[in-house]
């Protein structure tokens, strides 16, 4: 099964040997030997991660959901602790989590593994939680045109566990609300509840 994560950014691609060649420089500014032997290779193998955890540059996020289908199922759908990686803007340090989201069709619904996939394209990209949690609800919420969307995603920041004030297993919990899931108690705690257990 293919996913974002099995796509490369092409740009990277396209730009090998540039990147290559200032991963080099940051290694002999940071008062390392690039030619030491562990780190020959590793200008390389970065910009083949760059390939692979920048690859939500190179898909439309609002295209992954694809083929919807006609359902009359119109009760709460839940896809719940879709592990997600992704790369902290400010100090391009890795933060990671998981992804919960319910949504209330309204007579469309998508495959379930394109959830799976939307959290990829959104995610493998610089990013902020915040900024990805709104992303997930807007995109559910304009291409499946739902009675209601809500995204909680939890987060692990390196840059607040690793360095500056090093505050390792903190969590960051965010969340988005769409449609009736901003008026309806009930079905917010219906939500919450199903994604506790």
């Amino acid at each position: 099964m293919a996913g974002v994560k099995d796509y490369s950014n092409k740009l990277v691609a396209e730009n090998r040997h540039l990147i290559e060649g200032h991963i080099r420089e940051i290694l002999r500014l940071i008062g390392e030997d690039p030619d030491r032997e562990g780190l020959l290779d590793t200008p390389a193998r970065v910009t083949r991660m760059y390939e692979e955890i920048f690859a939500g540059y190179g898909v439309n996020a609002s295209d992954v959901l694809g083929i919807t289908f006609d359902e009359q199922h119109e009760e709460l759908v839940i896809i719940k602790d879709v592990v997600y990686y992704s790369q902290c803007e400010h100090h391009m340090a890795t933060f990671f989590g998981k992804v919960h989201m319910g949504y209330l069709p309204s007579g469309k619904i998508a495959g379930l593994s394109k959830f799976a996939r939307l959290v990829e394209a959104v995610t493998r990209k610089l990013q902020v939680q915040e900024r990805i949690t709104s992303q997930i609800a807007d995109i559910l919420e304009s291409e499946l045109k739902p009675h209601g969307v809500m995204v909680v995603v939890t987060g692990e920041h390196m840059c607040m566990c690793a360095r500056g004030v090093k505050k390792p297993g903190s969590s960051t919990v965010s969340s988005a609300v769409r449609g009736l899931f901003r008026t309806d108690a009930a079905l917010r705690s219906e939500f919450l509840s199903l994604i506790k257990e």
